[in-house]
C-alpha cells in the first residue's frame, strides 16, 4: 500500500497561521495535522505501507521538509517529496505524484482528520471515505444503489440526494488505472471550473467498470480555520488521553493542569492554570497565566494573560503588565 498527500495549498484561511508554515504542519494534539492523518490512514490499513509521497511546495521550504522526513521514519516507511508549483485543481495535484500512482493507492487531502472503526477492503475498486452530514448542500456527496455501491458523485446538490460527504480520502486498487484517467484529463485539457478535477477522473473510471464503495467515519474533523483547529485539538486530546503520551514535562511551579492537556519537552510553566483542552509547545514558557481551550506553538513565552479558545504560533512573545488600579465603589471593569 501507498499513501499519497497532496498538502500544496497555502492554507489562507488559516492566516496568519500559515504564513510560516503550511496547514498540515499545524500541530493538533502535540502533532503536525498530517502526521495525525497519516497515522489515522495506518490504522485503517491491514498490512504495512510501502512508502509516503508528500506533494507540497518547494517554497515550504527544508524545516517542512525534514519533518515530513520524521512522519515517514515513525511508520518505519519511505518518505517521497514531490513538488505541485501551481494550484491547477485535486487531479492535477495527485498527478504530481504520478511515480506513486500503481498498485494499491491511498490519497488523502491534507486538510481533514477523522476516527472511523473500518479496515480498507483491499479487494475493492475503491473506497471513499464518507461522512453524514445534515446539510448536504455545503459538500460533495455521493449516492449509493441497493447494493452499497456509489452510483453518482454530486457536487453541492441544492435538493436532497445524500447526506453522505465526501471527506477527501480515496482508496484506489488500481493505482496505474487513476494515472492513466487523469493523464487523459490533462492530455486533453479537460477541465472543470478552471481546474482538473478528481471527480470526473472517478466518472470515468466508473464509466469503465470499477465499483466504488464508501467507507464511513465515525467522526470528521476539519482543520480550516482558527475555530475549526481549536475544536479539533479539544477532539484530538480526548483521543489520545490515556492512549498516547501528553506530558513530556511536569515539574511546573504553582501550577494545576487540568487535563487532557498536551505539554511538550523542556517547557517551563510557573504560577498558572493549565486546560483543559490546552496544547502547548516544546520549550514554551507560561507564567501567571490561565489558559484553556488553546493551541500554543514552540519557542513561546506568555506572561500575565487569560487565554480561551487561543491560537498563538511559534516565537511569539506575549505579556502584559499588571496595572495599579484603583476603583471605587459599584465600579464595572470589562474586556470585550
Amino acid at each position: 500500500m501507498k499513501i499519497i498527500i497532496p498538502m500544496a495549498g497555502w492554507g489562507s484561511r488559516l492566516r496568519p497561521h500559515t504564513l510560516t508554515i503550511p496547514k498540515p504542519m499545524v500541530p493538533i494534539a502535540g502533532k503536525p495535522i498530517v502526521q495525525r492523518l497519516v497515522e489515522g490512514l495506518v490504522e485503517s490499513v491491514e498490512g504495512s505501507i510501502e512508502e509516503i509521497n508528500f506533494i507540497i511546495r518547494k517554497e515550504f521550504g527544508q524545516a517542512t521538509e525534514d519533518k515530513l522526513q520524521e512522519v515517514a521514519r515513525a511508520l518505519n516507511t519511505k518518505c517521497i517529496i514531490s513538488y505541485q508549483e501551481s494550484p491547477e485543481g485535486t487531479a492535477h495535484a495527485i498527478y504530481c505524484a504520478k511515480e506513486s500512482l500503481d498498485g494499491n493507492v491511498i490519497v488523502a487531502f491534507a486538510d481533514t482528520l477523522f476516527r472511523t472503526d473500518f479496515k480498507i477492503d483491499a479487494s475493492k475498486d475503491g473506497v471513499i471515505w464518507v461522512n453524514r452530514v445534515d446539510d448536504p448542500k455545503a459538500f460533495g456527496v455521493v449516492k449509493l444503489n441497493g447494493d452499497n455501491v456509489i452510483t453518482d458523485f454530486i457536487e453541492k446538490p441544492q435538493e436532497f440526494i445524500s447526506d453522505l460527504a465526501i471527506i477527501g480520502i480515496y482508496y484506489f486498487k488500481d493505482g496505474e488505472a487513476l494515472k492513466s484517467e487523469i493523464k487523459h484529463l490533462l492530455d486533453n485539457d479537460i477541465r472543470e471550473k478552471g481546474e482538473y478535477q478528481l471527480t470526473n477522473a472517478l466518472e470515468n473510471l466508473k464509466k469503465k467498470g470499477a465499483k466504488f464503495v464508501p467507507g464511513e467515519v465515525t467522526e470528521w474533523l476539519d482543520c480550516g480555520n482558527k475555530a475549526a483547529c481549536i475544536f479539533t485539538n479539544e477532539r484530538g486530546l480526548e483521543h489520545a488521553n490515556g492512549n498516547e503520551e501528553l506530558l513530556y514535562s511536569k515539574d511546573f511551579k504553582q501550577t494545576q493542569i487540568i487535563e487532557p492537556c498536551y505539554i511538550g519537552k523542556n517547557v517551563v510553566i510557573e504560577n498558572a492554570i493549565i486546560g483543559p483542552h490546552v496544547s502547548v509547545g516544546e520549550g514554551s514558557i507560561i507564567k501567571n497565566s490561565i489558559v484553556k481551550n488553546s493551541i500554543i506553538q514552540t519557542e513561546t513565552s506568555i506572561n500575565g494573560v487569560i487565554l480561551e479558545r487561543a491560537m498563538i504560533g511559534n516565537k511569539v512573545e506575549l505579556s502584559l503588565r499588571a496595572r495599579d488600579y484603583s476603583l471605587g465603589d459599584y465600579t464595572t471593569v470589562k474586556d470585550e
